[in-house]
């Protein structure tokens, strides 16, 4: 790339979040009453998550389920988020969020301790667009007034992070945590440029030294 990055751009849910237990959560309300076991219904989630599909919300359809709704409450930061976070914001980079939240991103950002990182936020709630759609990652760099070769992208979905950003002519950073480390790189529409398994080991991404 010819221009240096200047911004970088985070996913929130499985990327800064660990939404681990919000999941089992919903499986557990979505199963409860029926003859489905908690590890039948995961053995399915992971068989679509194989798929690069959503996992959980597919396993739903398949058992004829209704979706449940979401335990916010069960969210937890991961421990190594705020650290790289302050790493990045220390060494001059402007950080960004480009997620699929509900409304009141902003206001889970400063109850973790995060927001004082975070110059932009472009969540699909307020801004009425989600991922995949390539609009919301273009008003994200509005936002932020940068082209799209001055910024990254780090998510944990090939789908809805790694592929729409990159058409855009982003710089992309695959984290594998959570279910994305069932995600079939062979059947992606798009290849990260770069894959890490957690968010310490972005400070050794040659393109963010």
């Amino acid at each position: 790339m010819d221009k240096k990055v200047k911004w970088i751009f985070f996913d929130v849910g499985t990327t800064l979040v660990d939404e681990t237990e919000a999941y089992n959560h919903r499986i557990r309300d979505a199963i409860e009453g029926t003859d489905i076991s908690f590890q039948q219904f995961n053995e399915k989630r992971i068989y679509f998550a194989k798929q690069n599909l959503k996992g959980d919300l597919e396993a739903i359809k398949y058992f004829g389920l209704s979706q449940t709704p979401w335990h916010k409450e069960d969210e937890v930061l991961y421990s190594s988020s705020e650290e790289i976070l302050k790493y990045f914001c220390e060494k001059g980079y402007k950080i960004g969020i480009i997620a699929n939240q509900s409304f009141g991103t902003a206001e889970r950002l400063e109850n973790w301790g995060i927001l004082k990182y975070i110059d932009v936020i472009a969540s699909s709630a307020e801004l009425g667009v989600a991922k995949p759609d390539r609009a919301i990652f273009s008003k994200a760099l509005e936002m932020a007034g940068c082209v799209a070769q001055e910024a990254v992208m780090i998510g944990d979905r090939l789908d809805n992070d790694i592929s729409p950003a990159q058409k855009l002519g982003m710089q992309t950073i695959w984290v594998r945590q959570g279910f994305a480390i069932y995600q079939n790189l062979q059947l992606a529409e798009c290849q990260p440029d770069y894959i890490v398994d957690n968010l310490l080991e972005l400070k050794e991404i040659p393109i963010l030294l």
